[in-house]
């Protein structure tokens, strides 16, 4: 994009934000946190009624809580709500023939923004191929229908390798991405139907103990990936919960116990209770017919025995669900079966979700070691004196408490790969991401990545001659669309710096770019993590981008430049798409805050915001140049605070409508305030009625 930037800001539009950026208050939080401590113990519960609604109304003195059968005197008490306040407004109906409105850009959430955090686990490892088709359906109404302001989810499959889909946003782009690649696993335990039909006597077909060993690697697979799941929720903000939609994890074996299973199941649902995750189950199989069917082959067996396979057939099925059941009970969660109504499950689970009760008790002295003083292994059940409610918690209390050191990963590799792993851009080592997918006639499409580093987060050791020495490591991580690592560089920079440009560093940072040429259209995560090797310190940025196929036609826009405006402050601002000076074209510039730079994008208010895009696939007839009306829109907190008036794109001799430059000014208001925003650009061409919109972030201080 850096290439192209003289380019795009040969057509400009002054615009002014006005009060609307002055009164716009965010939403509350709404963050909530369970704790358990040596002082105090704190248990999580829904109570639901005979008709499966949640009952919010109850009192302490409503409920029993023993710990090892013990009754407990309940000391704190408390209804958490959950549930973003107001009621979810229906999209309005959109007349015949128009053009529907551009969707708002996606928020990024910060972490005391997060109300809930959501991992839905496709098992792809235990899912039938009919189950895949209706599991896509019910996620993308999910995510249409029930994610909230302030979710954070992931979608993510136990065969996949869990990379780049253990990514959790609020970007509903990235979850539509990740669930088109949702699909059946040819190597997992289950095949074209949930059940193998029986064959005649004589019939070549697996030993039971080689298909019970068979069952046993995968689920234990789908166990370890689950675990794995609940260790990258430990850490995050929001009532957490897991949704595994499956269709059969087995405890029992012919000859007993399935040790290496029980052991599993029962270790992952320690991990979640230590992590405060609800684990909730789903078998996508619904109602299922258990009697034989024409698929069935009794051939050889005696009459007696062909009376027995229906039976035994319902004793497999019960048996299927024995580890799913026993996970959800566990750890407070729901399982949903026999229903073909995926989505109705979901919805349910969404609805606990929406708020629980929060009940403590002060245990005494033998719930602890008498030697370490920590907590000691102990049952404790939630109970509820009314008749005709139920009751979901978790089942066991184990040695942990919050008070206790988080685990710290140790070491350059696990240092890097937590940062790599995180849902925000965070970390002891500022870091801003800037990725810009642009277009061009003979080049094609490419992605130019700028990675701004704040200087003063790098440790500089002093040398002599009043040299200054850095050195950090760089880890930059693409992720495409069906979750696997496109390409990856890491790479450990030795940077020695003297007096002025020391001083730069460490007040206006520094700028890495990469650049990606892209020969495949398609959504791309890309991941990027810093370390300082002195300090060990950390920091990490992420970006979602979508790289369109140019080819097909459609009208889309490139990335957006932003930066500060370099005319002289006593300029008098030009007219609606006027042309504005360019630098090197003889502009006479002041110097302006570093900070307004593409890379950085931190304004002041009361100045000026230049921006730059390219137009691409423009509709033009012969004799006939593109008609285009350009509009923009700022948002903050996800809410809409300014709408500028359309205006129209005026081509100038710009010839090939395939590639055309578009741009504007936009002065910030004085009053407007310090804060996160986001800048939307809507561009509609009339002749083909079609719309195409790009957004980019920026922030006041």
């Amino acid at each position: 994009m850096l290439r192209v930037l003289p380019r795009l800001f040969g057509l400009m539009t002054t615009l002014s934000l006005a009060q609307a950026a002055q009164s716009f208050q965010p939403p509350p939080a709404g963050q909530t946190t369970i704790r358990t401590n040596v002082n105090l113990v704190q248990v999580d519960a829904i109570v639901t009624d005979a008709k499966d609604r949640q009952v919010t109304d109850l009192k302490a003195g409503d409920f029993e809580i023993p710990q090892d059968g013990k009754p407990q005197v309940i000391t704190h008490f408390s209804y958490i709500s959950i549930k973003p306040g107001g009621t979810r407004n229906a999209p309005a109906a959109v007349p015949k023939g128009t053009l529907v409105p551009p969707p708002p850009p996606p928020v990024a959430l910060k972490p005391n923004q997060v109300r809930r955090t959501i991992a839905l686990v496709v098992d792809d490892l235990g899912l039938s191929f009919a189950s895949i088709a209706q599991l896509r359906s019910a996620l993308k109404k999910f995510v249409d229908e029930r994610m909230e302001p302030g979710d954070l989810v992931a979608i993510l499959r136990t065969g996949a390798g869990l990379c780049a889909l253990q990514q959790f946003t609020a970007d509903k782009r990235m979850l539509y991405a990740a669930i088109d690649r949702v699909r059946d696993n040819a190597f997992g335990r289950v095949g074209v139907s949930s059940f193998a039909p029986f064959q005649a006597v004589g019939t070549y077909v697996d030993t039971p103990r080689a298909d019970e060993e068979r069952q046993t690697d995968f689920s234990v697979g789908t166990l370890g990936a689950l675990r794995y799941v609940v260790d990258g929720l430990r850490e995050l903000p929001g009532r957490k919960s897991l949704i595994l939609f499956t269709e059969n994890m087995r405890l029992f074996t012919r000859e007993g116990t399935n040790d290496r299973v029980m052991g599993s199941v029962r270790r992952l649902a320690d991990a979640a209770n230590r992590a405060l995750v609800v684990i909730n189950t789903i078998d996508l199989r619904g109602l299922q017919t258990l009697s034989l069917t024409a698929a069935d082959d009794a051939g050889g067996r005696r009459p007696d025995e062909v009376a027995q396979l229906p039976s035994q057939r319902s004793q497999e099925y019960w048996d299927s669900q024995e580890g799913l059941s026993f996970l959800a009970a566990e750890t407070g969660g729901r399982f949903m079966h026999d229903s073909n109504d995926i989505y109705g499950g979901v919805r349910k689970v969404m609805e606990d979700s929406e708020g629980y009760y929060l009940i403590g008790y002060d245990p005494d002295a033998s719930a602890f070691d008498a030697k370490s003083g920590k907590p000691l292994f102990h049952k404790v059940r939630v109970k509820v004196k009314t008749a005709g409610l139920q009751v979901r918690s978790r089942r066991a209390l184990f040695g942990n408490s919050d008070t206790e050191a988080p685990r710290v990963p140790q070491g350059r590799d696990a240092q890097l790969a937590r940062a790599l792993a995180s849902p925000f851009g965070s970390g002891a080592i500022p870091l801003r991401l800037t990725s810009l997918f642009n277009n061009e006639p003979k080049g094609g499409s490419f992605v130019t990545s700028l990675l701004h580093i704040d200087g003063r987060g790098l440790t500089f050791v002093d040398e002599p001659d009043d040299y200054h020495k850095a050195v950090f490591d760089v880890v930059v991580k693409t992720f495409g669309d069906n979750g696997q690592e496109e390409n990856s560089s890491s790479t450990t920079y030795t940077m020695r710096l003297r007096a002025e440009m020391y001083t730069q560093a460490l007040e206006n940072g520094l700028v890495y770019t990469v650049n990606h040429p892209v020969k495949k259209a398609g959504a791309y995560q890309l991941r990027v993590a810093l370390r300082d090797a002195t300090s060990e310190k950390v920091g990490s940025a992420s970006q979602f981008i979508e790289v369109p196929d140019v080819s097909k036609g459609r009208l889309l826009l490139s990335g957006i430049v932003l930066r500060a405006d370099m005319l002289p402050e006593s300029a008098a601002a030009p007219p609606a798409n006027a042309a504005a000076p360019v630098p090197g074209e003889g502009a006479q510039t002041q110097e302006i805050d570093p900070k307004g730079n593409p890379a950085v994008r931190i304004f002041k208010p009361g100045k000026t915001m230049i921006y730059g895009y390219q137009v691409l696939n423009a509709q033009a007839g012969p004799g006939q140049p593109p008609q285009l009306e350009a509009q923009t829109r700022l948002f903050r907190d996800g809410q809409a605070i300014y709408s500028g008036p359309p205006q129209i794109v005026k081509v100038g001799d710009q010839r090939d409508p395939r590639h055309l430059m578009g741009g504007g000014r936009i002065l910030l208001n004085p009053k407007i305030a310090a804060d996160d925003y986001v800048l939307q650009v809507v561009v509609t061409d009339k002749l083909a009625k079609r719309v195409a919109t790009q957004s980019i972030d920026f922030s006041v201080e």
